[in-house]
């Protein structure tokens, strides 16, 4: 079965920077074997589909039928060594380990709001077993319960949003170029969080004024304000995840988005609207590509 066709901005903090007992509890995993970045997708489904096959149905996944929380849910983790991270001279990363919590259930709570407010009251009565509001209770309470206030890992799926490429160093991608199939095949870029911090809030500096507030302006900021909950001594992961799938070598080669996005904030403060429209239109036509796929499948 292929990995989920999902792309993830991931924090991963010093163990310093959780309280004593869940640091214990995330030492014990890192102990007992991370996940791989592969494996990650896969847990995330399995989990998600054992709750809803469970009987009676839970909720979200990693909690019992009343809500609250498993004894023996998982907990997942990554890992990443500090010497991965590429850093400028006015950042720093660690101590290592560097530990990335997958906080499933919260994370599924916060999609589960993000459903509750979008969706029409048909779709919401057959999607769910108990009433909306109290569904939306205990996601809240689930989500209040978070160390930090934040999860650490947030996806999409099919494509990658371009702002986030304004948090990466365009040269310092990491590629490996495994058969499609493999898990091992990757594109990611690691970033010291000053460095991620201080690149996003020039694009959204540069990108407002040129903008506005909305569109990737707003993305921008709530990627900035995401970011500040974190340890300043963490580390950032771009991971395109199981889109790697989707892409043949000669392309995941060939792609630009990284560069194409930089040079946009650039063109945008020197007022140069040709080259933002022609980086633009490299963008629109690798990622639109990408995204016929889901239609197609």
């Amino acid at each position: 079965m292929p990995r989920p066709f999902s792309a993830y901005l991931r924090v991963y903090e010093p163990l310093s920077a959780f309280d004593a007992e869940l640091a214990a509890r995330l030492r014990k995993a890192v102990d007992d074997g991370p996940l791989t970045r592969a494996e990650a997708g896969d847990r995330e489904r399995e989990l998600w589909l054992r709750s809803q096959l469970a009987t009676p149905p839970r909720l979200l996944p990693g909690e019992l039928s009343d809500g609250r929380p498993a004894p023996n849910a998982p907990l997942d983790v990554l890992v990443l060594d500090p010497a991965e991270v590429p850093t400028s001279e006015s950042a720093a990363v660690g101590p290592g380990p560097l530990i990335c919590p997958l906080d499933m259930r919260a994370r599924s709570a916060a999609a589960l709001v993000g459903f509750l407010s979008t969706s029409s009251g048909v779709l919401k009565a057959a999607a769910l077993t108990i009433p909306a509001d109290t569904a939306r209770t205990r996601a809240g309470a689930v989500m209040a319960e978070l160390s930090g206030g934040a999860v650490h890992v947030v996806s999409t799926t099919w494509t990658v949003p371009l702002p986030w490429f304004s948090l990466v160093d365009p040269d310092s991608r990491h590629i490996i170029l495994a058969p499609r199939e493999d898990g091992e095949r990757q594109v990611a870029w690691r970033i010291a969080m000053a460095d991620a911090r201080r690149r996003v809030a020039r694009a959204h500096s540069v990108v407002r004024e040129t903008l506005g507030d909305n569109g990737p302006a707003r993305v921008l900021k709530d990627t900035g304000r995401w970011l500040e909950h974190f340890h300043p001594h963490s580390a950032v992961e771009l991971d395109y995840g199981g889109l790697v799938q989707l892409l043949d070598d000669q392309e995941l080669l060939e792609d630009t988005s990284a560069q194409d996005v930089h040079a946009i904030v650039d063109a945008m403060e020197s007022g140069d609207a040709e080259q933002v429209a022609s980086r633009y239109e490299q963008l629109r036509d690798f990622w639109g590509e990408l995204a016929g796929k889901e239609r197609l499948g």
